[in-house]
Order: C-alpha cells, then sequence, then structure tokens
C-alpha cells in the first residue's frame, strides 16, 4: 500500500507542475496569440490542474485499510473523485464548445504561428505523461491515477486539433480563404466534443462502480473456472463480483455434499478464497456462502 501511494502521489506531483506551466502557455499564447482552440486547450488544462490537486488528497484516503465505520475499504474514493472530474471535464467541454460555436457570428483574426508550437509542445508532452500513467495505473489498479491519464489522453488529441486548426487559419489568411479563417473556430469545438466525450467514459464507469455492477463477464468466467477446479464443489449456485475503487469484492455461494464437515467446508472455502486471491492480486476479499448438495432430483438450489 504504501509503495503505492508513493507511485500514485509521484504521479500526481508530475501532472500537477506539467499541468501548470502547459496551461500558463496555452492560456497565455492562447489568449495573445488570438487562438481558441489553444487558449480552449488551455482551459482543460487547468481542469487538469485542480483534477490533480484533487487526487493528491484522496489518494492517502483510498490506501487506508478497512475499519469498523468502513468494513469494506475506503477504495471508493477514488471513484467518487473520477466521477467528480469527469462532471468538471462536462463543464468544461460545454464552455469550449459554447465559445467556438459563438466565433462562427463574428469576424475572426487568424492566430499566430506561436499558438501553434505551443499546441505541438502540448501534444509531445501528453503523449509521454498519458503513457506512464496509464502504466502506473495498470499496474496499482488505481482508478484515481486512471482518471488523471485519461486527462492527458483527451489533450494529446486535444493538442494535435488546436495545432491543425491554427495552422488552417493561418493558410485561410495567406491565400484569402475566408471560410479557412474559422479552422481554428472549428477545432475549438472538436476539444470541446473529444473532451466531452472522455467525461462521459469516465462518469460512466463511476457510475457503474457506485451503483455496484457486476465485474466484466470475461473475468466473471475466469473466476468461475478457478472454483470449479476443486472437485468438491458440485455447483456454483451464484457469483457475484463488484469492483471497489482499486480493488475487487468477490460473492460466491457453492454446494458441496450434505454429509460434508463444517471442518470440511470450512477448509474448501478457505482454499477456494486464498487461490483466486494469489491469482488475482486485485481480489482483496472473497465471501463465500456453502449450500448442501444431494445428488437425487430433489436437489434444490439456494
Amino acid at each position: 500500500m504504501e509503495m503505492r501511494e508513493t507511485l500514485a502521489k509521484k504521479v500526481a506531483w508530475i501532472s500537477v507542475i506539467s499541468n501548470i506551466v502547459l496551461t500558463l502557455g496555452k492560456i497565455i499564447i492562447g489568449w495573445y496569440g488570438r487562438s481558441d482552440a489553444v487558449f480552449a486547450d488551455g482551459i482543460h488544462s487547468a481542469a487538469d490542474v485542480f483534477a490533480s490537486v484533487i487526487v493528491l488528497l484522496v489518494i492517502k484516503i483510498s490506501n487506508k485499510p478497512a475499519d469498523k465505520e468502513h468494513p469494506y475499504g475506503h477504495g471508493k474514493a477514488e471513484v467518487i473523485v473520477s466521477e467528480i472530474i469527469g462532471i468538471l471535464l462536462l463543464l468544461v467541454a460545454i464552455y469550449v464548445a459554447y465559445e467556438g460555436i459563438s466565433g462562427f457570428f463574428h469576424d475572426v483574426e487568424p492566430p499566430s504561428f506561436l499558438a501553434m508550437w505551443v499546441a505541438l509542445i502540448s501534444y509531445i508532452t501528453k503523449i509521454i505523461l498519458y503513457r506512464s500513467s496509464l502504466r502506473v495505473a495498470k499496474e496499482n489498479q488505481s482508478k484515481a491515477i486512471e482518471a488523471i491519464a485519461y486527462d492527458h489522453k483527451a489533450d494529446i488529441v486535444a493538442s494535435i486539433a488546436a495545432a491543425i486548426g491554427v495552422l488552417i487559419s493561418i493558410v485561410g489568411e495567406r491565400f484569402d480563404i475566408d471560410l479557412l479563417l474559422y479552422g481554428d473556430k472549428a477545432a475549438s469545438i472538436f476539444v470541446a466534443y473529444l473532451i466531452f466525450k472522455i467525461a462521459k467514459e469516465m462518469l460512466t464507469e463511476a457510475f457503474d462502480i457506485l451503483l455496484e455492477r457486476n465485474i466484466n463477464t470475461d473475468i466473471l468466467q475466469e473466476y468461475i473456472a478457478v472454483v470449479n477446479e476443486f472437485q468438491d464443489v458440485k455447483r456454483i449456485d451464484r457469483i457475484r463480483a463488484r469492483e471497489h475503487g482499486h480493488y475487487v469484492l468477490v460473492d460466491l455461494r457453492v454446494s458441496i455434499d450434505h454429509f460434508k464437515t463444517i471442518k470440511e467446508g470450512h477448509d474448501l472455502a478457505k482454499s477456494i478464497k486464498q487461490k483466486l486471491m494469489d491469482k488475482y492480486d486485485n481480489i482483496h476479499e472473497v465471501l463465500i456462502h456453502l449450500n448442501p448438495y444431494f445428488s437425487d432430483e430433489t436437489n434444490n438450489k439456494f
């Protein structure tokens, strides 16, 4: 847990520092360079700064062990953060889209080349940050770090779109093509769409976890295969699993021969739990209920 928390803080701090630099660069250059797309990208980066700060505050909470008040642990703190970031990105998308659309109803000036270079620098930086953050998130099953990675992912395409939009506007001025002058405005609307798409994905996943949706069917089938390796398990009556932030909780009902002793049933349940947790290190708890199994036709499921 300590290593996981240290890595998460490191990723969050790197994100905070890099996003502060990019935010200042894109907002200032976007404003003075007359680029709505680069300015919008800067607003998005400002949201990233806020998101990273929230993650830093909640990481310690999510890594706390289970206690009397929170017997299932504190993992959902990261999910709540992911949802907050998703809502924030949704608001940013609406703002950027509004500014972009309204720009089509006014005369426009072409942005400067400097705005395009700022967008390209942001693009390269975000590719590096996204790949490194996503790798750490997967290695540590961290929804909070994953949320940061998705923020970087949105910036990757947004930055290159902003750069292209600026370039199209500049070409429009050079060749006196009025329609192309609005390339920067169109790019800002496209940036808004990308931000909205990421926000939607984050909010959907967060809601699914908070509503305790069953995990992916393929993963559930893998759990079933592990349980069926035990010959004393006559039937799996029910299996459920839900994400609780960066870990998974499994509920299992199995039937064993009715003449088995309590000790035998206990040992079997312990073995099943241990095997599942050994094979899947993100499983933190397996609750197993044993039902009596009768071999005749009157056997009922529990």
